[in-house]
């Protein structure tokens, strides 16, 4: 028997970072410049994050085992600044904050990579 379900032409995360601000490196730099203290969240793994990490991140490891408890520790009221290597798992992991009730998120279009390093 053959699938004959229709398929997304686009990535599922695509579709879910049209619902983000997506912002590049230059108006994310300006905007961390004055973002409060522990709001720039760096969503890589901790060994990513101990290589190389952009200055005031928190790192908050979207795959860990306890991403969730994290963010049940965030202020739903700020505004977070979030980003990865390259923007797939920064959007993902706006996602589950937004379904978190943390609707203030500016995503790093194009994670660190964006930055040409």
């Amino acid at each position: 028997m053959q699938d004959t379900a229709p398929t997304c032409p686009i990535p599922r995360w695509q579709l879910l970072k049209q619902e983000l601000i997506n912002v590049g490196p230059a108006e994310f730099d300006r905007l961390r410049a004055t973002a409060a203290p522990g709001t720039l969240l760096d969503v890589r793994s901790a060994a990513e994050y101990a290589g190389y990490h952009l200055e005031g991140a928190r790192n908050l490891n979207y795959l860990g085992p306890d991403f969730l408890e994290q963010l049940d520790a965030l202020d739903p009221a700020q505004t977070y600044l979030v980003y990865c290597r390259s923007g797939r798992r920064s959007v993902r992991a706006c996602t589950l904050m937004k379904n978190a009730g943390i609707t203030r998120l500016v995503h790093l279009d194009g994670g660190i990579n964006a930055y040409g390093q």
